[in-house]
């Protein structure tokens, strides 16, 4: 679909004229566009969000959770000596003060452009995930004083897995696709982890692990790479930023990050768990969360690494069974293919669970 990106981001406070917009990134949910604008000569990027209101319906409570938490993180980064405008997300609102623009297209929001980063879309090396990790981690830590209770939940239940394998029952039993008898093995596989699907959100509820503010898609590619050192600099894609367990976070990194093949590798015998991976990730997410985490909550991160893999199958199978409307698909049966990396991502995390549990240990 073409955009009048000049005049949306006329609505915005942008330096410069229009010069023009394309798009940008690969992200699974909202339509992304860099901006270019020429301000006195010097040409420079905002970045253009159409923010997917299918998803997230409350944009006003998705973009007060953004603004109160960026707010919160540019302090922390001023405090300890580093560079707010680079290290997390800047809104740039409208000219009346909004955070987002509505038109007859959508809802629009614009960041700051963080120039000289690169997104990964897998680890290069150990180091990138140590350095993923300590992302994460430094995000924890820094929010660790925020409220998150104040904070809206931008999607439901978002994370709570129990949740999602009533949603996959309901989507078996309607079979609005026909495609149900085709997946019986993987329908099998999910609802026989029943239990230990439930381990987080039930130390939620009992107290034994603390509520948090958590950013609910910690993947590698949800950080910002600075080209020159290398390093994650900044967290981004902060929509899903909400109350949750700090074990949400950790597990889908390591579902995303530490396994050995892409989440739609259609090859399964190269989809396993990478323990030099996992353990990188882990060491660096907890170094940099400063203390913050529990004992109960690193007891649970092999479990939780399981859960989170298992869940995120769960959801590509759901949405595979129901005509594939949540995630953006690029082929025929592309949440299918999805669902069954992550199946064999579990398999073999559970076959490792005593690795995992050691290396959390130390």
């Amino acid at each position: 679909m073409n955009h009048d990106f000049k005049s949306i981001i006329a609505q915005f406070c942008v330096d410069g004229e229009f010069v023009r917009g394309e798009a940008y990134g690969c992200g699974h949910i909202n339509d992304t566009y860099a901006v270019y604008m020429n301000d006195r000569g010097c040409v420079y990027r905002v970045l253009l969000q159409r923010i997917n209101t299918d998803i997230f319906s409350d944009v006003d409570g998705l973009m007060s959770n953004i603004l109160g938490v960026t707010s919160h993180l540019r302090k922390k980064i001023a405090q300890r000596g580093g560079n707010p405008d680079r290290e997390t997300l800047t809104v740039i609102r409208t000219k009346s003060g909004a955070p987002y623009y509505r038109n007859e297209a959508g809802c629009w929001r614009v960041y700051m452009f963080i120039e000289d980063t690169l997104t990964l879309q897998s680890a290069r090396s150990r180091d990138d995930l140590y350095s993923c990790g300590s992302a994460f981690g430094a995000f924890l830590r820094d929010l660790a004083d925020y409220d998150a209770e104040t904070l809206t939940e931008a999607i439901p239940d978002f994370h709570n897995t129990p949740k999602r394998l009533e949603t996959l029952r309901r989507a078996v039993a309607e079979d609005k696709m026909g495609r149900a008898a085709e997946v019986e093995s993987e329908i099998s596989f999910a609802l026989s982890r029943t239990e230990r699907a439930a381990a987080i959100t039930s130390a939620l509820s009992s107290g034994a692990i603390p509520l948090r503010v958590t950013h609910n898609d910690t993947k590698l590619n949800n950080t910002l790479v600075d080209i020159s050192t290398q390093k994650c600099l900044c967290v981004i894609d902060l929509d899903t930023v909400m109350p949750g367990s700090a074990l949400y976070d950790y597990g889908d990194a390591i579902r995303f990050s530490a396994s050995t093949a892409p989440e739609d590798e259609t090859d399964l015998s190269k989809v396993g768990l990478d323990l030099d991976l996992f353990e990188a990730f882990t060491s660096g997410y907890v170094c940099a969360s400063g203390g913050s985490l529990t004992a109960a909550e690193i007891k649970l991160m092999p479990d939780a690494a399981i859960i989170m893999t298992l869940e995120c199958g769960v959801r590509f199978l759901t949405d595979y069974l129901e005509g594939d409307t949540y995630f953006k698909i690029h082929r025929p049966r592309h949440n299918l293919d999805r669902c069954r990396a992550q199946f064999k991502l579990v398999e073999d995390m559970e076959i490792k669970y005593n690795k995992m549990a050691d290396i959390a240990g130390r």
